[in-house]
């Protein structure tokens, strides 16, 4: 699997997802504030990869500090947590990943308890929500490939695949689990601007598994529906309303309407940890707004007019309406929304 990111004695190695496809090389976190810098940068992205990641930077923070106890430790942890949850706004996973290790440290902090003692359950359990994400991930696939065409065309927008997990992927899991059933799935993949995931990373991720891929622009996914081209969709997501509602890369709304419009199969695949309950609809959703750089300029040249204004939320929300089922670990999600989701929350347990 692609080494999204691994724990080394070092520190946090992060493939550079900026430098792809075209130069393959890494950047070693050793502190806290390195790591919420490669998630500000998006050196590392995707949901479910951010969430371990701010995991890993909290494992950083109680490897560096000079207290000795969990009670000298306790300020120092919440200004930890504080810089990791601030760096961005919409992904949910990475707020779910720094509530998961508070509970932690609050089971931790009793009188006597060491840093040796703190630091070692920190990096189990970071290393086994990294081991979770792997198995949801598959799981998720199984589920969601059984529900992909036996042949024809699948389009995916941005990248949620390896390379936005801890391995194998959420909705490329799913393209991935398809073809090891056999199916003979073709993928496009919208180039996804301004960033240009879909054109970088999904389509270096599925040439290298030799899955049979196209990017396409952004704009082509409608043409190539009424072609009759694209049999399914299938993407990842951010943060996924109680409502069904979800936020995702942005242009994912587009993608959602065409479509509708045209009768084909919209799926979308993320853990179960992407799921928030405590937001009610998309409305409540907050939306990053990333540099206008990313707009204005591409591989260093200039494109835009000096002076221009500049609109760049990195995602969208898509109504629930349009989406015909959400794949998850636990199982696949259909419509009514509210009500599968808290079916599946109470058999979960």
């Amino acid at each position: 699997m692609i080494p999204t990111l691994a724990w080394t004695p070092e520190g946090v190695r992060f493939i550079d997802q900026t430098k792809l496809p075209l130069e393959e090389s890494y950047v070693l976190a050793t502190t806290y504030e390195q790591v919420a810098d490669v998630i500000v940068t998006m050196v590392v992205r995707g949901a479910p990869a951010i969430g371990v990641s701010a995991a890993y930077g909290v494992v950083l923070g109680a490897m560096r500090t000079k207290a000795g106890t969990a009670e000298e430790f306790a300020p120092e942890f919440e200004k930890i947590c504080a810089r990791l949850a601030g760096t961005r706004p919409t992904a949910v996973n990475l707020f779910w990943a720094i509530d998961r290790m508070k509970g932690l440290f609050g089971k931790l902090l009793v009188p006597g308890a060491t840093m040796a003692e703190v630091r070692t359950r920190f990096l189990a359990d970071a290393n086994a929500m990294y081991e979770e994400d792997i198995a949801a991930c598959k799981a998720m696939g199984a589920f969601g490939g059984a529900l992909l065409p036996v042949e024809g065309g699948v389009l995916t927008h941005c990248n949620a695949g390896a390379l936005a997990t801890c391995g194998y992927g959420t909705a490329l899991g799913v393209i991935r689990s398809a073809v090891e059933q056999g199916k003979r799935i073709h993928v496009f993949a919208d180039e996804t601007r301004p960033f240009l995931q879909g054109a970088r990373l999904t389509a270096w991720e599925l040439m290298a598994d030799g899955i049979p891929t196209t990017v396409i622009c952004d704009n082509m996914a409608a043409s190539l529906m009424h072609a009759g081209r694209i049999q399914a969709v299938v993407v990842g997501a951010d943060r996924i309303a109680a409502n069904g509602d979800f936020a995702n890369k942005i242009g994912t709304y587009n993608v959602a309407i065409l479509a509708k419009e045209h009768g084909i199969p919209f799926y979308v695949a993320a853990p179960w940890s992407t799921i928030d309950t405590a937001t009610p609809s998309g409305d409540a959703i907050p939306i990053e707004e990333r540099p206008a750089v990313e707009v204005t300029h591409h591989g260093g040249k200039q494109l835009t007019p000096h002076g221009v204004g500049i609109c760049n939320p990195a995602f969208d929300v898509t109504p629930a309406k349009y989406v015909t089922a959400i794949i998850t670990e636990r199982g696949v999600l259909r419509a009514p929304y509210p009500e599968s989701l808290k079916e599946m929350e109470f058999v979960a347990g």
